[in-house]
């Protein structure tokens, strides 16, 4: 088939590296231009870039305007690809090629509409995470699924390793789902939108640890922030500290939430969770942290004894 691709990053550069390297035909690739975001400044391999190396013609957008429309056009391709693309796309864009628009979005909709779903879906405590190829409609990630592929998520990963696991399924997933179009096939799953969930994109307030959250929702977050994300951080006594290793309390302490508390193992146990005065939660043990300068820590180094308040 002739496609032409939407992508922006790594995402949209691993979707375009599949697409290159098969029997399909890439006729254009649109990207969105450099950001300065940091959630944008990571994982930031180059559509642009490796579309010219290919000699495969390149637009630049922000967002579906009539030169961009124009370039669709003149490319006419069966089908449009999309990975990563930002902005809403209108029916005259998405519906225009033959077999219309296949987005593949890192989530297992209809969960985890929207920004960030892999960070979202691991502080929520998720047993597994995905990708799901669907075609496009008028609603954001809403359209008929053609096919979902999951990996488990383990009691120790982070974010980075997730990212590297669904990474690599875009290849696969794409060229799968292409398959099944190409063949003819319409029979695809529609979404139940009665359990969809819509999360916006995330920014560094996001990352600020909320000692009334119980500990292990709050460990989760640590590692849904992990290098090179931006890191959950939280203050004390006037500085920025970014917590990169911690792990749930053998033992329940009591108190109020953001308390530094107590020496257990390896780390500092801070006092955390909605009922935390009755002295039923979990803590949150802190075992590695780095400063500002770039200075990393462990835990009891750090708080070397007890006392005074994380916020």
């Amino acid at each position: 088939m002739r496609v032409a691709t939407l992508g922006y990053q790594t995402w949209g550069h691993r979707t375009l590296q599949a697409l290159l390297q098969s029997d399909h035909e890439v006729v254009l690739a649109i990207t969105h231009p450099k950001s300065d975001h940091v959630y944008e400044q990571m994982w930031a391999d180059s559509v642009a870039d490796l579309a010219t190396e290919h000699g495969v013609p390149v637009h630049i957008a922000t967002k579906p305007d009539e030169n961009f429309k124009a370039a669709l056009k003149q490319a006419d391709p069966d089908i449009v690809v999309a990975n990563n693309w930002r902005t809403w796309l209108p029916r005259d864009v998405f519906d225009s090629p033959r077999y219309g628009t296949l987005n593949i979005h890192d989530s297992l909709l209809p969960k985890y509409t929207g920004f960030s779903p892999l960070i979202w879906a691991l502080i929520n405590g998720e047993e597994e995470v995905g990708l799901t190829a669907h075609l496009m409609d008028e609603e954001l990630d809403a359209g008929d699924i053609v096919l979902q592929r999951s990996t488990r998520v383990g009691p120790t990963d982070t974010v980075t390793d997730l990212f590297h696991r669904t990474v690599d399924m875009i290849g696969p997933i794409t060229l799968d789902a292409l398959a099944l179009i190409e063949s003819g096939r319409t029979d695809w799953t529609p979404q139940d939108r009665s359990q969809a969930t819509f999360f916006h994109k995330r920014a560094p307030e996001d990352s600020l640890i909320d000692w009334t959250w119980p500990a292990d929702a709050i460990e989760r977050l640590v590692r849904a922030q992990s290098d090179p994300y931006p890191n959950a951080f939280t203050h004390f006594k006037g500085q920025r500290v970014r917590v990169l290793k911690a792990a749930v309390s053998e033992g329940n302490y009591g108190g109020t939430p953001g308390r530094v508390f107590i020496h257990e193992g390896d780390g500092m146990v801070i006092v955390a969770g909605p009922g935390a005065r009755t002295g039923q939660n979990k803590g949150l043990k802190i075992q590695r942290v780095r400063l500002d300068d770039g200075t990393e820590l462990a835990g009891t180094d750090f708080f070397p004894h007890g006392g005074g308040y994380l916020s």
